[in-house]
């Protein structure tokens, strides 16, 4: 079995526009979800699956997700303050020093998921090689995940290769914002804000980008209409619990 690693990063600086007026007043990651914020579910997940440290980045309404984190030991958090929002690379780039020299997972703080049959960052753990991979996501059907109706964004072989969506085609598979990346993943990108999709299009060409299938639910929650529908869809199926 592949070693689980030990640090994360969750990315937890964005303004959350799309969540409009909600994200005026209340950071994206401190929106509760069945009955507590986004942020808590991930962080325990982390921690569920042996995290020990987790550097979170803050830029907008940072103040709130610090004061709500101050303490939390499981896992530990570190703060990167972003003065200038830096976009989902640039945070990861300039988080570096913080999450250490092996690799690691990031994890959007808006990410919010239900487990199948395995734990979904045990399977990346047991799936990741670190001998042919710089960078293996966690994908999910683009046709079955709730609040979302986007094209979705890859195509996934037989090895878990990808391949990016042809303009104007449906891809069977979206990228569910859980991953793992090498350090190295980042090398030779550019100072100040990115997006990771520059790191994915080179790891692309290398080859070197993988995914893998989510098998339990995903829920899209960019918009106040999928926060509703996650909220719904768990209210109906699983009364009375709370989700970690």
């Amino acid at each position: 079995m592949a070693s689980m690693p030990k640090s994360a990063m969750v990315l937890a600086a964005g303004k959350g526009l799309r969540m409009r007026p909600i994200t005026d007043k209340t950071p994206k990651p401190m929106i509760p979800i069945n009955g507590r914020p986004l942020i808590d579910h991930v962080l325990e997940r982390l921690a569920d699956a042996g995290i020990t440290e987790t550097v979170v980045n803050t830029h907008h309404l940072a103040i709130q997700i610090e004061r709500h984190l101050a303490g939390r030991d499981r896992p530990k958090v570190i703060f990167s303050n972003e003065e200038v929002l830096l976009e989902t690379g640039g945070g990861v780039k300039h988080a570096l020093l913080q999450l250490g020299e092996k690799p690691f997972f990031a994890v959007n703080s808006d990410a919010f998921w239900l487990n199948g049959p395995t734990d979904a960052l045990q399977r990346l753990a047991d799936i990741w090689d670190e001998g042919k991979m710089d960078g293996l996501l966690l994908l999910h059907s683009t046709v079955d995940a709730y609040g979302y109706t986007g094209m979705g964004d890859f195509n996934c072989d037989a090895f878990g290769q990808l391949t990016r969506r042809p303009e104007m085609e449906v891809a069977p598979w979206l990228f569910t914002g859980i991953q793992i990346l090498k350090p190295e993943s980042m090398a030779g990108t550019p100072d100040g804000p990115f997006s990771l999709n520059l790191v994915y299009d080179r790891l692309l060409e290398e080859e070197r980008l993988f995914g893998v299938i989510h098998d339990g639910e995903w829920f899209h929650v960019g918009t106040p209409d999928g926060l509703a529908e996650a909220e719904a869809y768990l209210k109906v199926r699983y009364p009375g619990i709370k989700h970690r």
